[in-house]
């Protein structure tokens, strides 16, 4: 009967600590120069993949402080935590489970097509993940609502984010449009130097 107590409150204690755990979003100074993160990506509609690529990250100097060069554009990272968060935004600093809040965007795609996607968001667990890149603590975030757009769709969407603190990024996502499934995963992280 005693380890039965002493297991049920060791469990408690460790889902008390998960739950407590809260991430701030991260800023210039967690950031190396050199810090590269790559994933891989397909679009898969009626189980054949119809769309397949690579994206890639990494910290390059930028406007006398540092920013993320994703191939084509650079984005200056924050040197402060941002204290003035929009009122719908696409995460809600800081991190914590069971944190909810509504997401919503105003989007134009490169054919001219606009649209909107509004979204319920709750982190529903801090769990360990396994991706190509490795073994990874993330905050499992679900995103569940409806896109439209100009061309008369309307359709509920969801999306399912894994962030790692330790990487100050996502390991994995996976979009359902009901139309398809698109994913995806961290096949590599590096720090400078390596």
């Amino acid at each position: 009967m005693r380890k039965g107590v002493i297991a049920k409150l060791v469990l408690v204690l460790i889902f008390t600590s998960c739950a407590s755990k809260k991430t701030n979003e991260p800023i210039v100074k967690d950031y190396q120069m050199g810090e590269k993160w790559t994933w891989k990506w397909e679009r898969k509609v009626d189980g054949e993949v119809r769309a397949e690529g690579e994206d890639v990250q990494e910290v390059v100097k930028y406007k006398s402080t540092l920013g993320l060069w994703n191939g084509a554009d650079t984005l200056q990272i924050p040197t402060e935590i941002n204290k003035n968060q929009s009122s719908t935004p696409f995460r809600s600093w800081p991190l914590q489970v069971g944190k909810k809040w509504k997401y919503v965007s105003e989007w134009a795609n490169n054919e001219g097509t606009t649209g909107k996607t509004s979204q319920d968001v709750e982190v529903v667990s801090f769990e360990e993940l396994n991706v190509e890149a490795g073994k990874f603590e993330a905050y499992k975030i679900e995103y569940k609502g409806i896109v439209t757009n100009s061309r008369g769709f309307k359709g509920e969407m969801t999306d399912i984010w894994w962030y790692a603190p330790a990487l100050k990024t996502y390991i994995k996502h996976i979009n359902d449009d009901g139309y398809g499934l698109y994913t995806n995963e961290l096949t590599s992280y590096s720090k400078a130097g390596e």
